[in-house]
This record gives structure tokens, C-alpha cells and sequence, in this order.
């Protein structure tokens, strides 16, 4: 391979060609490659030649390959081919470092109804991990007048809507997998004029009715593939193939086929990822227009009295929307502090505030270091943040230092960053809890604590004391369930097996006789940092299997471990248990609890470098103290 083409492997601005000459290379870069020309490829004939691309590179065993396998079924109304290879090509590039390869069972053409009701159906004896659902629009017709009343209309709608759900309820329970349901397309046809919009019963209001009952309605496993948005996007006619229909039963035009198979791949990839939690923000031409430092505040473009004004500031707005969400935000400008700081303390058109960022890096150090000292501040880990700038050097200093930093590159047209951020897909959350709406103000918190600490020197019991800090551990509520399911599919750091389980899993555990299991909050005299730990435990005759542990690095050293591990063992001795195992399972990033079961007095069974066992007898244990006070809401 050329040094030119290794470079552009590395900036992200590879061509097809130039994957085709690592292919033929056998380089592994390929993988990188192709995954970023896979997600951003527009058009049929693109993604089928990556697809072909993909293949043969499996094939010749190109290293740095298959890093997960999915498998995936798919049912519908329709020719699922050739959709099936963009959704698989797709799946793929949702990897991190080689490629998820799909291990695929395509379903009948419009026969999903028997496939799903028929328990001893192929579809079931492939063991899906996740089911793609496409419904016949046929069945997604009102089947009364259009001067029916709306209330007839309606109950047709949420009928539709509830046998739909049916199907993936069945499906779910037969086969314990995620569901992913595509939504219907909008009718494209003028018929019946104006009055489409004066009845449910028309195919432009029914869809639109039955698509909202749907959204509304669905459990946690099934996932909405929403054709009906992506259509809007796309124009609905533009998303119609008509000959295609007649001629192959293609239930989408083949370039809105793409649009599909992205939303599955990202569907499928947010199942096995968390997304994104902090958004670190450049300031001079990024939340404002000019640089502070030389134009000063009266000279900097920030609001409504010209156009590049109020773009700047419809862009903090739609930063500001993330917040709410769980999304923390922090600042990484070269600047002087005084300056960098001076817009957010003074300046009447700015959006965002200093309350609102939880750590504000404003110096002359390259900014790859500053954001890992965001990282180090926050507790999270480098490949947690999203960096926007809109200096193309800088965004590829960071490309190039800390590559597990997602970035963003703003245009020259500040018009479009609103549109770049909530386009950008980092920050979409599965589920929005309660404990999302305060992750701001846990983090600036946290940055409290931090200035406590080092104000209390090296006595850490004077600094944990004076935290005072409680305590709940219960356990699992189906409020928290939402919650608790974050945690477990996102924490790769403190988690000594990295188990992952979806929300209906959780559910399920719930009122399983074999398992005991809690979580557990903390409160300080500087904040609530909501739900942050889980702990899920088998029972096997005699003996308490701890199956998760996991823990929010941000209370890391304050005792709060040694209180799970009294927790654990006290509800193991109410359940007649002699002894406590637990298993910690090496991962990349979960090195940080390698010593967590020895330092709680665990004694070393068995060591692999797959899987080290720890085992602590219950009768000789001794409840560890801490600085916590603990309210346990009982449910022995």
C-alpha cells in the first residue's frame, strides 16, 4: 500500500479505489475503510460494491476482521433481497475496530405471520439475537368508509397497531430476542384530494395514526425502524418503486433501501453500544462568531441582531437540548480562561452558561491533552466524548492522538451546525430516565468533590466524613428498570463480567426464584448522583454466584464497594448460602476491577486468562465499615 493511501486511512478521506488497493493488499486497514465508506455511502450501487468488497476480503481472511457475530432474522411482507445484504453491510460498520459479522435467516416473502406464530418454525430454530419485522402495507389499509366517525377510525387503528405488537411479543417471548419493527411508509398519492386530512380513514391519515399507536405503545424490546420519518426526509415518492413492486416485490426504491438498512445497522448497533455522554465544545467561530480574545464581547457575532448572529445561537440552543437529555457538556478552547470564560458570565445573547458546563478547559495546551484531562475529570473514558471544532487541524490533531474521541467538523457556514449536531447520531438514547436529566449537575458535582478532596490533603477519612454521605440500596423497581439497563449495556470499566441484558431481561429477573438482586444510589452533601450501581447474583444450592457487578466510575473511592459486598453477603446468608463466588472476565477496558474481589477478601480459586474465580465464605465475613450511611428498603 502507497504512504498516500495509508494517510488517507487515517484521515478519514479514503476512496473506493483506494479500498480496493488494501483489499488487494490484504492491509488491514481495509476494515477502517470500508466501515467509513459504508457509513457514509448514499446510493444502492456504493453500498452493494462495499458489500462485494466486504465479502471477498472475509474470504481471503484480511486480518482485523470479524470482531462480533449477530444473528439476525428477517420476516416481512415482501422480497427481503437484496435488502438484506445493505442491512448486513450496515450491521458491520457499527464496529469500533474489525467488522460484526451477520449470521443471517431471511424469512418467506409474506409469510410472517405463520413464521412468527408457528413455534416450531425455522425462524425460531435459527436462535435469532434480534428479529427485523417489515409489515405488509396491505394490512395497514382502514377497511370501513372515509365517513366513518373518528372514533371507528381510531379503534381501527390501535387494533392494527395492537396485533402488530402481537406479533413481536410472540416473537420476543419465543425467542428471547430484541425486535426491530419497521413503521409504515406515508401514501405518496393525491387521492382523495384535500380531504385526506378531514378523516382517519384515508391512507395519509390510517398510517400516520397506526405508525403514532405504535411508537406509543411498544415494550422495551421491540425498536421502531421509522420508515415513516426517513421518508419525510427522503420525499415518499422517491421512496416507492412501483415496477420493482410488480416485478420483485421490493417493498422500497433501492436508494431508500439504504436509508433503511442504515437506521437497522444503527438499531442494532445501539443494542450492543451505549451512545455517547459528553459533547466538548471549541469556542471563537464555533459557539460564536469571531475570536473572543481579539474582538473582544461587544465584537463577537452571538444573536439575534444579524444572520451569523442568530445561527451561532440556534446552534448553542440545540446544544442546549442535549442536556436534558444526559448529555454533559465541557469546553476545549485554546484561549485565556478570563476570556474564554467572559461570554458565558456577561454577555445577555448567549445561551449557555458556566452552571452549564461541567468542565471548561481553556488554555494554550494542544487540545488532544485537554480532552483527556475532560476525560480524567469526568471519570468517563476518552471514547465517551464528541469533540466539535470547526478548525479542520484540530480536528485532525484529535483524529490523530486520541482516535477514540469522536469528532465533528463544523462547515464554514455556521447555519448548519444546529443541523450538523442532532444529525450526527452520537447522542440518541435507547431510553431517557430521570437520573439523564441530571447527569449535568452530578458531573459538576463531581468536580466539587474533587476540589473537597484535595482540599482535605491526604486524610482520606476526614474527606469521606465530611461527604456525608447516604445511601439506598433496594431492590430492582420496574421504574428503575430503564435505568438499570443503561447502566448494565453501557459500563465497561468498573464491571467485572460485562454482561449485557435488555430491559425485558431485567424485567424477567424480577421475579426469578433462582437470582437475588439490587441497586443501589448515593447522595452527598454536594448532590444526588442517582442509580449508580447494579448487582445481579445466582443462587446455586448452597452458593451465591455474583453474575454482574457494575459501578459508575464517578463514586469510585468512597466505600461504596465495600457496602455492595455487605449487601451481597448479607442477602446470600438470609438465602442459606455457605459462600460467595465471584468471576471477573478481562476485557480491554474493565482492568480497573482486575483486584476488586481480593481487596473485598476473596480468596483466589482458579486463574485463566480468560476468567479469574474468587471465593469468600459467608460465616467468616465481616461487614465492612465505611463513612456511608445505608437506608435498605427491604425485600427479603
Amino acid at each position: 500500500m502507497s504512504s498516500d493511501t495509508q494517510v488517507a486511512a487515517a484521515r478519514h478521506d479514503i476512496t473506493v479505489d483506494d479500498a480496493r488497493e488494501l483489499l488487494a493488499a490484504k492491509d488491514p486497514a481495509f476494515w477502517p475503510a470500508v466501515r467509513h465508506l459504508t457509513r457514509h455511502a448514499e446510493d444502492f450501487s456504493t453500498v452493494l460494491s462495499l458489500a462485494t468488497m466486504r465479502k471477498k476480503a472475509l474470504r481471503a481472511g484480511v486480518p482485523g476482521g470479524v470482531d462480533k457475530t449477530i444473528r439476525l432474522a428477517m420476516v416481512g411482507g415482501s422480497s427481503l433481497y437484496p435488502l438484506h445484504e445493505l442491512v448486513e453491510q450496515f450491521i458491520g460498520a457499527q464496529s469500533s475496530k474489525g467488522w460484526w459479522q451477520t449470521e443471517l435467516f431471511k424469512g418467506d416473502y409474506d409469510n410472517y405471520i405463520s413464521e412468527i406464530l408457528d413455534p416450531t418454525s425455522e425462524l425460531y430454530a435459527f436462535s435469532p439475537d434480534v428479529i427485523l419485522l417489515i409489515p405488509s402495507s396491505q394490512r395497514c389499509v382502514y377497511q370501513g368508509a372515509l365517513t366513518d366517525s373518528p372514533e371507528d377510525q381510531r379503534a381501527a387503528a390501535v387494533s392494527t397497531a395492537e396485533d402488530l405488537l402481537g406479533l413481536c411479543r410472540a416473537a420476543h417471548e419465543r425467542s428471547g430476542a430484541e425486535v426491530i419493527l419497521a413503521n409504515f411508509l406515508p401514501a405518496s398519492d393525491f387521492d382523495p384530494g384535500p380531504f385526506r386530512v378531514r378523516t382517519l380513514g384515508s391512507d395519509w391519515s390510517f398510517r400516520k395514526l397506526v405508525n403514532l399507536e405504535l411508537g406509543l405503545r411498544v415494550p422495551s424490546y421491540v425498536h421502531i425502524c421509522d420508515a415513516e420519518f426517513l421518508a419525510t426526509r427522503r420525499g415518499a415518492v422517491n421512496c416507492y418503486d412501483p415496477r420493482g413492486w410488480f416485478e420483485t416485490k421490493q417493498l422500497y426504491a433501492s436508494d431508500f433501501a439504504v436509508d433503511i438498512a442504515r437506521e437497522v445497522g444503527s438499531i442494532v448497533g445501539s443494542l450492543h453500544k451505549s451512545s455517547k455522554k459528553v459533547l466538548a465544545l471549541d469556542l471563537d467561530n464555533t459557539l460564536w462568531g469571531g475570536v473572543i480574545g481579539d474582538d473582544g464581547m461587544t465584537g463577537i457575532e452571538i444573536g439575534g441582531t444579524h444572520a451569523r448572529g442568530e445561527a451561532f445561537k440556534q446552534f448553542q440552543l440545540a446544544i442546549a437540548s442535549l442536556a436534558p437529555r444526559g448529555v454533559v457538556l465541557a469546553v476545549c478552547s485554546k484561549n485565556d480562561y478570563k476570556n474564554a470564560a467572559e461570554p458565558f458570565e456577561k454577555h445577555p445573547e448567549m445561551v449557555l452558561r458556566l452552571k452549564d458546563i461541567a468542565s471548561f478547559q481553556a488554555n494554550w495546551e494542544p487540545k488532544s491533552e485537554n480532552l483527556r484531562r475532560i476525560a480524567e475529570e469526568l471519570n468517563l473514558g476518552l471514547d465517551s466524548i464528541v469533540f466539535v471544532d470547526d478548525n479542520p487541524a484540530e480536528i485532525e490533531i484529535v483524529n490523530q492522538f486520541v482516535p477514540e474521541i469522536a469528532t465533528i467538523l463544523l462547515g464554514p457556514d455556521p447555519s448548519t451546525y444546529a443541523s450538523q449536531l442532532l444529525n450526527c447520531r452520537h447522542f440518541e438514547p435507547r431510553s431517557i430516565t430521570a437520573d439523564d436529566l441530571q447527569r449535568g449537575e452530578q458531573y459538576q458535582a463531581q468536580a466539587a468533590r474533587a476540589q473537597a478532596m484535595s482540599s482535605s490533603g491526604t486524610d482520606m477519612a476526614a474527606y469521606l466524613a465530611s461527604l456525608d454521605m447516604h445511601s439506598v440500596i433496594s431492590e430492582f423497581t420496574p421504574v428503575d428498570v430503564p435505568r438499570i439497563s443503561q447502566l448494565i449495556n453501557k459500563s465497561n470499566q468498573f464491571n467485572v463480567t460485562t454482561r449485557r441484558r435488555s430491559e425485558a431481561e431485567v424485567e424477567a429477573l424480577m421475579t426469578d426464584p433462582t437470582h437475588y438482586e439490587f441497586s443501589v444510589r448515593l447522595a452527598d452533601r454536594f448532590g444526588d448522583n442517582g442509580l449508580i450501581s447494579v448487582v445481579i447474583v445466582r443462587v446455586e444450592g448452597m452458593t451465591a454466584v455474583v453474575d454482574t457487578w457494575l459501578m459508575s466510575c464517578r463514586v469510585l473511592k468512597r466505600q461504596m464497594e465495600d457496602e455492595v459486598v455487605n449487601e451481597i453477603v448479607r442477602l446470600a446468608i438470609l438465602r442459606g448460602c455457605t459462600d460467595v463466588v465471584g468471576h471477573y472476565l478481562p476485557t480491554e477496558k474493565s482492568g480497573m476491577v482486575r483486584d476488586l474481589f481480593p481487596r473485598m477478601g476473596f480468596a483466589l480459586v482458579e486463574e485463566t486468562p480468560e476468567r479469574a474465580t474468587w471465593r469468600l465464605e459467608t460465616a467468616t465475613f465481616t461487614p465492612r465499615p465505611t463513612h456511608i450511611q445505608i437506608d435498605r428498603r427491604a425485600y427479603e
